[in-house]
């Protein structure tokens, strides 16, 4: 009898594993710094590399971040499938070194969505207290 129970564990188990594979992928959670460098690089529009991204957390977000520290969100970013990345043709100005310029996938866009949205629910009845 021992077997039995333990042959319908394991079918009730192998059933519930294939249950969620299929289901899709949950939308990747993001954090503050993450938003603000997904939203940044949509702001850059034609010029989206390292340079005016970083101005653009500067100047509207007042974050002052690293060199190092951008390339490796951004490749973070890259590698959850939020944005991707070209290299540009090589410039004189910069030795003959090319530009990564950066683009915000479509998953990258509904990530945004979602955080967004979470934000909005959770801050419902505080507008008195937040603002707006």
């Amino acid at each position: 009898m021992n077997r039995e129970l333990g042959d319908d564990v394991l079918t009730t188990m192998q059933a519930m594993s294939k249950r969620r594979a299929r289901r899709p992928p949950a939308t990747p959670y993001l954090g503050e710094f993450e938003q603000l460098l997904l939203l940044a690089v949509l702001q850059c529009g034609d010029d989206p590399y390292t340079v005016p991204i970083r101005r653009l957390l500067s100047e509207r977000a007042g974050r002052q971040v690293a060199r190092g520290a951008l390339h490796t969100s951004l490749d973070r970013l890259e590698a959850k499938g939020l944005v991707t990345s070209a290299m540009g043709e090589p410039l004189a100005i910069r030795g003959g070194r090319s530009r990564r310029y950066f683009r915000v996938t479509p998953a990258g866009v509904e990530a945004l969505r979602a955080a967004r949205a979470a934000v909005s629910t959770l801050s419902q009845g505080l507008e008195e207290l937040l603002g707006r």
